[in-house]
Formats: C-alpha cells, structure tokens, sequence
C-alpha cells in the first residue's frame, strides 16, 4: 500500500498547455506534470527564482490522470498591449512590477490561447522518495492555506471547488482513484505515463511535459497512454 494525494482540478476554464508554437497556445487533454508542479511550488510559496526546489519536486513528483467530464474546447483570440506602468497581481498584498525598457512595451501581442471549458480531473499524485521534504502532508496543507491564489494553468483560470480532494492509501494509483467515484463513468479516461522503452501504440500520446526550470523552456520527451476508465478499473 502507498500514500497517495487526490487532486480535483475544476473550472470554467482551465488551460492544460502544451508547447506553444508561434502565437497558438495549444492544449493537453490532462495537466502535464510542469503544471502539477508549478500549482505546487506556488501553493508552498516558491519564488519563481527558487530553481532548484522546482526541479526537485517536479523530479520526485508521479501522477495518473483521470478526465471525469470532458467538457468542450474554447480558443480565445487575444490582442493586448501593455505599458510598463501595468501592474499584476500575484501574491496578496503585492503588486507585480514590469522590467524593461519602454521600447520593449511597444505594439500588440496577437496571439491564439486554446482552453478546457466545464472540465474535471481527478489526479492521484506521489513523491518519490516518499520521506523527503516536502511530503504528501506538506503539499496538502499547503493546498488547504496557499501562500498565494491558485490558478489552473494561467492566472485567469480560477478553480471553482477545492484542489484537495483527500489523501489515501491503495494498492496502485488507479485503486487510489477509484476512492472517488467518476462524475460520468462511460465517459470517464485515465491518462498514465508510459516508458518509451515500451512498445509503442498508435494513439501514445507523446508530449514535452517536463521543464527546465532554470533556464524556463520545456523538453524531456514523455510518452503517456489513454484507457476508458471501466476498462482501467477492470484491469
């Protein structure tokens, strides 16, 4: 039996993106881990500077992904042109400065940004080595009293019900999932890493879900499989 942490992500809208390419912001059926461990770090109050910690976590961190409502997909067209004197928010009580000079402020941002629409995920996640900091319990009660707001994907995404859906013990991440009951059970995937050693099949899902937190880009080549949920439970 292993300790595992349930996350429920809920939304209106959430972003799970991929690499962008050019101005499309395209989208991932499932949070990647870097976002799992972005949600993470901010909920413990990491600086964006705190490199190390991010790579740390991100390496010890293993989920499985389960997509419970599957909602529609939404691509917002976006122009937008900022001043260095536009401030933004991030941590209560603190104002997010601009850096640069004026001549970098100058002409408009266009650009395609995809989204989840009345989406729901339930994720099982684990640490590897389970006895480091911080634990299971730390990013739980981190969850419950985050040092900042919490956002799925990009600040404008709000979760719409609480991230901490519980801790429990199981046999595998697909036992710890089915602690939860599924919201559309027919409809219902499990998204789960796979080695790329395995064989391959058609519909592997391969994808740059890690990142380099120092140098900010991602890379680390992931390849991730998807099972109707009946079939998973069964198995």
């Amino acid at each position: 039996m292993n300790d595992y942490l349930l996350l429920r992500l809920e939304a209106p809208l959430m972003s799970f993106g991929g690499v962008v390419i050019d101005n499309h912001g395209v989208e991932m059926p499932f949070p990647p881990p870097s976002m799992i461990t972005g949600l993470l770090a901010n909920a413990l109050g990491y600086r964006r500077q705190d490199f190390d910690k991010h790579q740390r976590l991100q390496e010890r961190l293993s989920l499985v992904v389960r997509c419970d409502r599957p909602g529609e997909s939404l691509r917002d067209f976006q122009t937008a042109e900022l001043d260095k004197s536009d401030h933004g928010w991030t941590t209560r009580g603190e104002i997010e400065s601009r850096d640069g000079g004026a001549g970098t402020y100058v002409g408009k941002h266009i650009r395609y940004r995809d989204y989840h629409a009345d989406r729901s995920v339930l994720l099982a996640i684990w640490l590897e080595p389970f006895n480091e900091k911080p634990s299971l319990a730390d990013l739980q009660q981190a969850l419950k009293t985050p040092k900042r707001p919490l956002f799925l994907g990009r600040k404008s995404c709000l979760p719409s019900t609480y991230i901490d859906a519980g801790s429990v013990q199981a046999g595998s991440p697909i036992a710890a999932l089915a602690e939860v009951p599924a919201l559309e059970p027919e409809n219902a995937r499990v998204f789960e890493p796979v080695p790329l050693r395995d064989s391959p099949e058609p519909d592997d899902l391969r994808i740059g879900g890690l990142r380099n937190w120092a140098n900010q880009v991602h890379g680390g080549e992931q390849r991730w499989r998807s099972r109707p949920w009946l079939l998973a439970q069964a198995s």
